[in-house]
């Protein structure tokens, strides 16, 4: 018996030795492996990173000549395009700096002049703006949303063409207004609705939006809808529904030669959006053939 209690006590001095031996060789040999793996990461993630900014120099070189190259030969692409044309700017909602900014630098050199700025206030306030029209067929918008769209339709005549519902109008419908409207050639159309408007609001809004749009439409002038390229939400699919041509992308050169041109005359939805057709319309024709 004492025999047998000697030797498993023996017995288990060994398993625990081996054990701890065991362990020992394993730490040394994982604190190997875990370091040389360590080593094969950073240096793994060292050379891509090298290689990314290695990637990313390149592509700003690329990006620099690409800009450079689109600054030089925009005077010659919309050099005269528009040459004695009177321009106007509608924005529905709003018109931040940036975008007018843009607007501005595409015009230049043009041969267009911008005549006239109007930033339509939203929502509209129909009470004030009833009140003002109690004596016409339009004295009940403050409740009747088919009176909103048609006083719509009535001002973005008036934009193009002068007349006396605008001039009646303007001081409640417009937060900012400058220039001749009267004689206006082509509209550019940008819109900032606001988005905290309530269902009531918003319903009377996109009325009156819509009567603007075919009001101008109406008169026959060229009207283009613009947005910047990271605009959200996009604007373009509200513009097309009216027929207008569209350009998603006026804060770049591209997108600023595609304004001029749709002003000229060209059709199409332009941009680097997904609901653009194409970026550019056509630009160039064949020069004459010299006998």
């Amino acid at each position: 018996m004492g025999y047998s209690s000697r030797y498993h006590a023996a017995s288990l001095a060994a398993v625990f030795l081996a054990l701890a031996i065991g362990i020992l060789i394993g730490v040394g040999f994982g604190d190997n492996v875990l370091s040389n793996t360590k080593k094969d990461l950073e240096s793994s993630l060292t050379g891509d990173l090298e290689s990314a900014r290695s990637r990313s120099d390149q592509l700003s070189g690329q990006l620099s000549r690409s800009n450079e190259f689109a600054q030089r030969v925009y005077p010659s692409l919309v050099g005269g395009q528009l040459k004695g044309k009177r321009i106007g700017v509608l924005a529905l909602g709003g018109l931040d700096d940036s975008l007018s900014r843009a607007i501005d630098n595409a015009l230049a050199g043009t041969g267009g002049r911008l005549v006239a700025v109007a930033v339509v206030n939203e929502p509209p306030d129909r009470s004030a703006l009833a009140n003002t029209l109690s004596d016409t067929r339009l004295s009940d918008l403050d409740t009747n949303d088919d009176s909103v769209e048609a006083l719509g339709k009535g001002v973005g005549r008036q934009f193009v063409l002068g007349g006396t519902l605008l001039d009646a109008t303007k001081s409640q419908l417009l937060s900012r207004a400058s220039g001749d409207f009267d004689g206006v050639d082509a509209v550019i159309v940008v819109r900032q609705q606001p988005d905290d408007l309530d269902a009531e609001n918003r319903a009377a809004t996109s009325r009156l939006e819509s009567g603007l749009l075919d009001g101008i439409t109406a008169t026959g002038a060229r009207v283009v809808g613009v947005e910047g390229s990271e605009t959200e939400p996009s604007s373009i699919s509200f513009f097309a529904s009216h027929d207008l041509s569209t350009v998603d992308d006026v804060d770049l050169v591209a997108g600023q030669v595609a304004m001029v041109y749709a002003l000229a005359g060209a059709e199409g939805s332009f941009g680097v959006k997904e609901s653009a057709d194409r970026l550019l319309p056509d630009l160039l024709t064949p020069a004459p053939v010299s006998p």
